[in-house]
């Protein structure tokens, strides 16, 4: 039987990853009586704890908001997971870099000397890190505020400080930036904006009722409109199919995500998408093999454009 600080840490994230635990379940994934269980609760209760028995046909405990902040207890997965989250937002820019380090410091300081251990072998390493100014804090809050209240939101964008009034959405967080989805009233669309470009001016506009995303999936709109198209469909705007002349297994680990066919030991079919014709055709003459242009004649007009300006290009004169 695991000792008792052991076990009341146990219960405890047990009781916070879900809402309502019967007493007959605490004690079978603890191992042990259910009269056991009622002591531990008892025990988390003097530390603080807010915990409510519910009855019911099986009875049961519920871990409640509290008044004042009892002592925090993580499980060992828990805190490596959390010291992993701390570090990679260290690593990356947003903002919240120095914060990161602080709480990092500070989480590490109270772990037990095996924990510690076993957080100082593991380092996390961003490879792909933004150099764009850092966020401030209160920023991110002040945007996090208006999405919360649903406020309308009027800030300053920069380069030129544009004014602009929105109905606030989501704070998204994507390739180390942070942006804000919103609804501008101005132009009557959906716009994402940078949030490092944001200065938040006040007081706030009215409040407002919620429009859906379309789609109704944030992360698929946001991924389609950097991907070039309104967000409404999902996938690129510009697709299109060729027959390259290298095997399949050469060209699948560098196609993203296309769509690779083996058609025979020193060809494949290949379709891929862009966020515009000529952007798709350089992608695929990235390959450096002999292809066909299955379609549409917008990718095979597209690398005839390119043929062309390749071609002035080495010839020195401009290319019409």
């Amino acid at each position: 039987m695991p000792t008792t600080s052991a076990r009341l840490l146990a219960l405890l994230s047990l009781l916070q990853a879900r809402r309502d635990w019967p007493a007959a379940l605490l004690a079978e994934r603890l191992g042990v009586s259910a009269r056991t269980v009622r002591r531990d609760v008892d025990r988390l209760r003097g530390l603080g704890y807010p915990l409510r028995a519910t009855r019911g046909p099986v009875g049961g405990y519920r871990l409640d908001a509290g008044t004042r902040l009892p002592p925090l207890l993580f499980d060992d997965d828990q805190a490596v997971a959390l010291a992993v989250a701390l570090q990679r937002a260290a690593n990356e820019a947003g903002g919240l870099g120095e914060a990161s380090v602080r709480a990092l410091t500070t989480v590490r300081q109270v772990m037990p000397a095996r924990l510690r251990r076993r957080i100082d072998t593991l380092r996390v390493t961003v490879a792909e890190r933004t150099t764009d100014p850092p966020v401030d804090s209160g920023v991110l809050m002040a945007l996090g505020t208006a999405v919360h209240a649903r406020e309308v939101l009027r800030f300053g964008y920069a380069p030129a400080d544009a004014p602009r009034r929105v109905e606030p959405h989501h704070l998204v967080a994507r390739g180390g930036r942070w942006y804000l989805l919103a609804w501008d009233l101005d132009r009557d669309d959906w716009r994402t904006f940078r949030a490092d470009r944001i200065t938040p001016r006040i007081p706030a506009g009215p409040r407002f009722s919620p429009r859906e995303v379309p789609g109704g999936d944030v992360a698929a709109f946001i991924a389609a409109r950097f991907s070039g198209s309104d967000g409404t469909s999902p996938g690129w705007p510009c697709v299109g199919e060729v027959i390259l002349g290298l095997p399949a297994a050469d060209v699948s680990p560098f196609a993203r995500d296309g769509v690779v066919e083996d058609l025979d030991p020193g060809r494949c079919r290949l379709v891929l998408g862009s966020w515009s014709w000529t952007g798709l055709a350089a992608a695929i003459g990235r390959f450096d093999a002999d292809l066909e242009v299955v379609g549409p004649p917008e990718l095979a007009a597209a690398f005839a454009r390119l043929a062309r300006r390749y071609a002035a290009a080495v010839e020195g004169t401009p290319a019409r």
